[in-house]
């Protein structure tokens, strides 16, 4: 309970103070056109009392924490306005110059001596460059490269190579002033570098400083929590396993030539598997279908479903062929990738389409979102216990594997083998029935699909006539003992066993955004397409579909972000043992399990690199407005 009322407190305080502090800061924007000085003036009393009260909190300043914040504030303030005290440009440089100097020497001398920095010259003058371009730029491109700016630009370049390439700690009373007068300097030269702003410029200035105090805070958290962590993390992939020795690019170069990455070995098994064969099989049939039913309505090639799914079909097994022979992390994240965006964009589609149809929709809906509010961890853990598979001698407690071997135990002449006949005749004979629903109707694709979803079905009538369905083994003493089925061991297929679990969470997201865009499709495309004698199949694939692709599009790029970065899952299941390891689970344990910052860096720099075209691509379609 006392808990529970703490965090209340502590909301209602943060929600209070947040709304105080709003509605100061547009207090205080209502000051920059009418008293530009006091403006200055406040600003700069804020910022050097937060700056002196900050230090004082760390222990940098010793003595009375008021007067330190009181002095920090009066110092600060008078070094913003002084520069404008004065007409004369060449004096407000004068100015602006000798009270950063003022300024940087009182920090140097007070602060206390544990705190001085020890420099590098080399990282110095890189983090100044990197500042310098950053702010050049986009200032070029948008035509507003400004001298103070640029002096702004290298005071931050100028504070963080001093501080962060090198120690602190060790330095010396001229290094600290090089870290610290310096930049107040560049400051005090941009305050006065520029002409008196006139009131059109501050009316801009107010608008600017208006969007920034929604932005601002934005902006700095992502800066702080995103920016920042990268370039450290970019940085230290440059470094060795301890961040110490610059290495380049060999930890890279080990990620794209070693064979825990990218194994290509087994590359001559992609063309000799079952599933390659599979794959080519189904292609030809596709196209021979495609090519009769083009020749039927006067075109070289037919899209029709008949000639669709077993293309897609075909074209699945041979992605598995591929990446069943190609092993190692990024290969799997590639085959991630393609297999969880593909199968969860696709049932997310077909959900969205046949629930808009059930009579209860709306449970339908809640039941394939639902899996949703599980997190990545427990559901990895859930899956977890649906794929245990537990020694031959004991029962076995996995959902899948008693299942397989409870059907592994109907023996030819039992109740159980007649009810499974029984079950597999029905469904063989209701494939059959709309096989020729499709004919007679000349539905090419419905009597395709339902002949080639009778297959299984008769492969396992004849499994359960002859050799059985599996699931058991003869044992020792020549009894029947259980034979379980490994899913997360056996490779390479215990990669497919894991995507199941992220395709079960992402099907219901991928199914709501869908059928949000399919039912804001507009009702009269639709009702003109009936109207010019359209069935079902042809307004869904000619309207409906085209209508919802820049929705795909965005749900595609989301997934693919996603999947790059899957974790959990891995982590929980299997912690990529088993040829399951993927670049996110390597990272960490590179990075905290060996203890190779260099290598552990790297493998999130590539992780970043694989991230951004998604991410560019989706905010890209954002900012035109097609989403």
């Amino acid at each position: 309970m006392d808990a529970l009322t703490g965090a209340l407190w502590g909301s209602t305080a943060a929600i209070g103070i947040s709304t105080l502090l709003f509605f100061g800061a547009n207090r205080l924007f209502d000051l920059v056109v009418e008293r530009w000085r006091l403006f200055v003036v406040v600003v700069g009393a804020l910022g050097g009392a937060a700056t002196f009260g900050i230090l004082v909190g760390n222990r940098v300043l010793d003595g009375p924490r008021t007067l330190w914040v009181v002095a920090g504030g009066v110092m600060i303030a008078a070094f913003g306005v002084a520069p404008g005290l004065f007409a004369d440009r060449r004096l407000r440089l004068a100015v602006g110059v000798g009270s950063g100097a003022l300024v940087g020497l009182v920090v140097t001398f007070v602060v206390d001596e544990a705190v001085r920095p020890t420099i590098s010259a080399a990282g110095l003058l890189m983090f100044v460059g990197i500042a310098c371009v950053v702010y050049l730029i986009p200032a070029a491109v948008f035509g507003r490269v400004r001298p103070g700016g640029v002096l702004v630009a290298a005071a931050l370049g100028w504070a963080v190579g001093c501080w962060l390439p090198g120690g602190i700690g060790g330095g010396s009373r001229f290094t600290m002033a090089v870290a610290v007068v310096s930049p107040t300097v560049l400051l005090g030269a941009a305050l006065g570098a520029g002409p008196i702003r006139s009131r059109p410029s501050r009316q801009r200035l107010q608008h600017q400083t208006r969007v920034g105090a929604f932005l601002g805070p934005a902006l700095l958290f992502v800066v702080l929590g995103l920016i920042v962590p990268l370039a450290r993390t970019i940085y230290l992939s440059l470094y060795d396993a301890r961040g110490r020795n610059w290495v380049g690019f060999k930890n890279y170069g080990e990620i794209l030539t070693n064979d825990r990455s990218i194994d290509l070995a087994d590359w001559a098994n992609i063309f000799t598997s079952r599933l390659f064969v599979g794959g080519v099989g189904l292609l030809t049939v596709g196209a021979i279908v495609g090519l009769w039913l083009g020749r039927r309505r006067g075109r070289v090639l037919e899209a029709a479903a008949g000639f669709v799914a077993p293309a897609v079909a075909g074209g699945f097994l041979l992605v598995f062929a591929v990446f069943s022979s190609l092993r190692g992390t990024v290969m799997n994240n590639l085959w991630w990738l393609i297999v969880v965006t593909t199968f969860s964009t696709g049932l997310g589609l077909a959900a969205a389409v046949l629930a808009d149809r059930a009579r209860f929709e709306a449970v339908a809906k809640s039941l394939i979102f639902l899996p949703m509010a599980i997190s990545f961890v427990g559901a990895g853990i859930i899956w977890r216990f649906m794929y245990i598979a537990r020694p031959p001698q004991k029962p076995q407690t996995g959902v899948l594997n008693a299942v397989w071997v409870g059907l592994g135990k109907l023996a030819p002449g039992t109740a159980g083998q007649a009810v499974g006949l029984v079950v597999l005749a029905a469904l063989t004979a209701g494939m059959a029935g709309l096989c020729l629903f499709g004919i007679r109707r000349r539905q090419t694709a419905i009597a395709l699909g339902a002949a080639l979803s009778a297959l299984p079905v008769l492969w396992l009538a004849y499994r359960l006539v002859g050799p059985g369905l599996g699931g058991v083994e003869e044992g020792p003493l020549g009894l029947p003992i259980a034979k379980p089925i490994l899913f997360a061991q056996e490779g390479p297929f215990n990669n497919v066993w894991l995507m199941v679990v992220l395709i079960w969470i992402q099907t219901g997201f991928a199914m709501v955004i869908l059928s949000a865009a399919i039912k804001a499709v507009p009702g009269d495309l639709i009702e003109a397409a009936r109207v010019d004698g359209a069935n079902d199949r042809q307004v869904f694939f000619r309207v409906t579909l085209p209508t919802i692709v820049p929705t795909i599009t965005v749900i595609v790029t989301t997934l693919i972000v996603l999947v790059m970065k899957v974790f959990d899952i891995v982590r929980v299941m299997t912690n990529g043992n088993f040829g399951t390891q993927v670049i996110a689970n390597e990272m960490w344990q590179r990075t905290f399990t060996e203890f190779n910052l260099g290598l552990g860096s790297a493998l999130a720099a590539v992780l970043f690199l694989g991230v951004v075209p998604a991410m560019a691509l989706n905010v890209r379609r954002l900012q035109r407005g097609k989403v």
